[in-house]
């Protein structure tokens, strides 16, 4: 069992950073491949970005204004944690912001069906 916390998220002016932080407990959060996701409202939970456990495989989503070249994630499995740092925000990326841990080890998984322990989730909010 893992339970993850975000944080980080807030209201920021166009072209600002935000860094969100999600902390999972469990002793086994090393295994776990990592996912960010987030849902505008009235849209689907879209994919952003996956980091698997060992951080040697690193995907990001790449439709348009999904943030690929302008986030980054990363991980601290000595800390639980695993990060999104988001430059260069933009209106578009105004959502609800969740991590998700999945047992799988592949690299590319950006499913919402494919992880299994989810966050409450976390506002960002850019205004123009």
């Amino acid at each position: 069992q893992v339970q993850l916390v975000e944080s980080g998220g807030g209201l920021v002016q166009a072209g600002g950073s935000l860094r969100l932080s999600c902390a999972a407990s469990g002793r086994t959060f090393s295994s776990y491949a990592m996912g960010w996701f987030r849902q505008a409202p009235g849209k689907e939970r879209d994919f952003v970005a996956r980091i698997t456990w060992s951080a040697l495989s690193i995907y990001y989503a790449d439709y348009a204004d999904s943030g690929k070249g302008r986030f980054t994630i990363s991980r601290d499995n000595a800390k639980n944690t695993v990060y999104l740092q988001m430059n260069s925000l933009k209106p578009e990326d105004t959502a609800v912001y969740y991590c998700a841990a999945d047992r799988a080890t592949a690299s590319v998984r950006r499913g919402v069906y494919d992880y299994d322990y989810w966050g409450q989730g976390t506002q960002v909010t850019v205004s123009s």
